[in-house]
């Protein structure tokens, strides 16, 4: 595997030349080319939208995990307490509904509480890096639901996946 200086490199070259992985249309409501920036995407997009988009870039066959997990507890930190409380809260929620309770998940991942609203950084690191690794499909509807937290990744594999979605959203755009 190369370093990631060497990939970082090998993306940047890839993009300056105009190679890019494009990602298939599949929402024709909200033509790629409407979107100005990440924010207006992440504002305006349907939550479909941004699921299929998140869904295809970022899961462990594409990002591994070792990689993915520091990316996430270094984004989680930098994000608002509220933002985290709200991130929390919908892991929490998935993680129900698939029958895994609260106290569960706070035992087996030795948090701290399990209480969303008094998590802290590393806690809610651990959610998302236990969704991401076990749960892929819940890790993506978070995103979908929270796409705050993706401007706050910054590896190189992460980048690569964002500059997919970046020429999704700028496509008709020279």
């Amino acid at each position: 595997m190369p370093s990631s200086n060497e990939y970082r490199r090998q993306v940047m070259n890839d993009l300056a030349g105009g190679d890019v992985e494009q990602l298939p249309d599949n929402h024709a409501s909200a033509p790629a080319e409407n979107y100005d920036n990440f924010d207006d995407f992440a504002n305006r997009s349907s939550r479909e939208e941004r699921r299929g988009l998140f869904g295809r870039s970022f899961h462990p066959d594409r990002i591994p995990s070792a990689q993915m997990e520091p990316e996430l507890q270094q984004a989680i930190s930098r994000i608002q307490p509220n933002q985290r409380d709200d991130v929390a809260r919908d892991f929490l929620k998935h993680f129900k509904q698939r029958g895994l309770s609260e106290k569960d998940i706070e035992r087996q991942l030795g948090l701290s509480t399990h209480h969303a609203s008094h998590m802290s950084a590393d806690d809610v690191s651990k959610l998302a890096a236990f969704a991401y690794r076990s749960h892929p499909d819940i890790f993506q509807d978070v995103l979908a639901d929270q796409p705050f937290l993706v401007k706050f990744l910054s590896n190189p594999m992460v980048g690569a996946a964002l500059g997919a979605i970046a020429a999704k959203w700028m496509g008709g755009r020279r």
